[in-house]
């Protein structure tokens, strides 16, 4: 059985998601600005796409999921 968690945890939590979340919104940002200046965009697009992906998935983890 899990324990429950403390407020303290919860708002660390909540701000460890929310920094990964908003570093992958800004490569995603910084990677299509690149692929706009590449020979090859494919590629920086997909790239784009991941980090994209990545952001929103942040907020489906829970504590119980790492």
């Amino acid at each position: 059985m899990t324990e429950p968690r403390s407020a303290e945890f919860q708002r660390g939590w909540d701000a460890a998601i929310q920094a990964a979340r908003d570093w992958h919104e800004a490569k995603a940002k910084q990677t299509l600005v690149l692929s706009r200046r590449s020979r090859f965009p494919k590629n920086l697009e997909r790239e784009a796409e991941v980090h994209k992906q990545s952001a929103e998935m942040m907020m489906t983890l829970s504590p119980d999921d790492v």
